[in-house]
């Protein structure tokens, strides 16, 4: 399965962003990476910023320029506003379901904790991390991987009520993917216009 393995911390000081979790570098060296980093004053330009701005977006949600253009695509066929609905698919994903769920740590933890054949939906092993979940379906951890020390340590007193479009049952790790979940829920700081643009030209 192919996914970003590069440096996290450098491409996260690239967009000034923790956009892969929590980092100690970042919080010290919040500044564009490379030798000018700090005193770098370069003007971008407005294909530049729109380029950024889907590099961001990939890379948060990791996933890879081929899948995100299909996304796209995806996207623009369907009813509603195209920037909108792309972040609700890249939101749809078994992997950041998984990751909001508080069931991994991050979204590269959710990715092979679903790789591993350790997530069901309704009841059933699904090991595709891209695999769109339907408003209605349940995700949970299997049976004999409830007792992992990841799982357990990323849910231990995780805040389950801060996405509305989602509902956690404790008593049997699985929480149901209540609808999909509107822009001003979405947390992440994505101008999803100007990929539209980017993508438009």
């Amino acid at each position: 399965m192919a996914r970003y393995i590069g440096p996290k911390t450098k491409i996260a000081r690239r967009f000034g962003e923790p956009i892969f979790g929590p980092d100690k570098i970042l919080a010290k060296r919040n500044f564009p990476p490379g030798q000018h980093g700090v005193n770098r004053r370069k003007k971008s330009s407005e294909y530049g910023i729109q380029l950024a701005e889907k590099q961001k977006a990939k890379y948060t949600y990791g996933v890879l320029e081929r899948q995100f253009r299909n996304l796209f695509e995806a996207a623009n066929r369907s009813k509603g506003i195209t920037g909108e609905v792309l972040l609700q698919l890249l939101e749809s994903r078994l992997d950041n379901i998984v990751f909001r769920l508080g069931i991994a740590p991050t979204r590269a933890a959710a990715r092979q904790l679903v790789s591993h054949k350790h997530i069901v939906v309704d009841g059933e092993v699904v090991n595709i991390p891209s695999y769109s979940v339907k408003p209605g379906q349940i995700v949970g951890v299997r049976e004999k991987s409830k007792s992992l020390e990841t799982i357990v340590n990323s849910l231990s007193g995780f805040n389950h009520s801060k996405y509305p479009w989602l509902e956690w049952d404790a008593p049997v790790s699985a929480g149901k993917f209540l609808h999909v979940p509107d822009r001003a829920d979405i947390p992440e700081n994505i101008k999803e216009q100007l990929i539209v643009e980017l993508y438009s030209k």
